[in-house]
This record gives structure tokens, sequence and C-alpha cells, in this order.
């Protein structure tokens, strides 16, 4: 069974992420879709939130599962039996700091490949900063994420607000 990890923090999860989960999903038998720490960003959802965000909009994909770790991707997939880490690229700069990242996995667990897949044209300016950004302005945020969830970034998103607006008075 050939079994791929595709990595990140997911928070929240974007249409461009869906999108490569799709299309990974027909590569392997087996995708796991991971939230991992990743300590230069500051998380909007916690990391079970985002696990369940996840499980909800790819509940219809039947070789996908969704976990969360705080272990090095290297040895998270060695414990999984993944051969193969699947990243989306956006941009070159995207290529530059994740190619880095494979030659260290791979230095970490030699049987660990990455398998890179070009975001589609239409997601290339999609993160999930520029979905959380939209959301403190209220823009609605299906046409970034995915529909179910949309109301779930917003609703998170307000709490937020609420809170360090509550601390400045």
């Amino acid at each position: 069974m050939r079994t791929a990890i595709y990595p990140g923090s997911f928070d929240p999860v974007t249409r461009g992420h869906l999108d490569i989960i799709k299309r990974a999903a027909v590569q392997f038998d087996r995708l796991i879709v991971c939230v991992m720490v990743n300590a230069e960003k500051k998380g909007l959802f916690t990391p079970q939130e985002r696990v369940e965000l996840l499980r909800r909009v790819t509940a219809d994909i039947p070789n996908v599962e969704v976990d969360a770790s705080s272990s090095l991707l290297a040895d998270y997939a060695r414990e999984k039996g993944a051969g193969c880490v699947v990243k989306g690229l956006r941009a070159m700069s995207d290529f530059e700091k994740e190619f880095q990242m494979a030659m260290i996995n791979r230095k970490l667990n030699p049987g660990l490949e990455t398998v890179f897949l070009s975001a589609r044209q239409n997601y290339t300016y999609l993160s999930s900063s520029i979905a959380k950004e939209l959301a403190m302005y209220r823009v609605p945020l299906e046409d970034f994420v995915p529909a179910e969830i949309a109301a779930d970034v917003q609703a998170k998103m307000e709490e937020q607000l609420c809170r360090q607006t509550r601390r400045t008075e």
C-alpha cells in the first residue's frame, strides 16, 4: 500500500489545500493529512479544531485520513509507514523552502521521498493567512475556504477580534 502524508498547519484549510488533497488522494492508496505544529505561525484554531475542520471537508474522500502531530515529519512518516510527503507549491519561493525541508527529511529518513504538486493557477494567490485577513474584514470566505467551514472561520475570527478588543479596553 502506497501511503503519503500531506503535512501543514491548515489554519484554516483553504480551497487550495483541498485541491492538493483531492489530487494527491488519486495518486496514493492512503493519504494522511496531518496538522503539524509550526512554531513560526500563530494559530487561529487549535490543532484539534483544525483536524475537525479537515475531517469535515474530506469526509467524501475515502482514502484520506486526518491526524495531528507535534513530531518531526520524518519520524511521523516512519511511524505511519509512509514513503512519501506531498507538498503544494504556489510560487518559486515556496519551492526553495520546501526543497530544503525535503532534503532534511530524506537525511533523517532515507526512504522518505517528497512529491511537489503545483497549485492550480486560480489558487496561487491563496494562503491561510490571506483567508484569516479577509475574515478579519468580514469578507465572504466561500471563494477562499471550503463552503462547509466558511462560517466556522468567520465565527472564530469574530471571537478573536472580540477578545482583542476587550484586552485593549
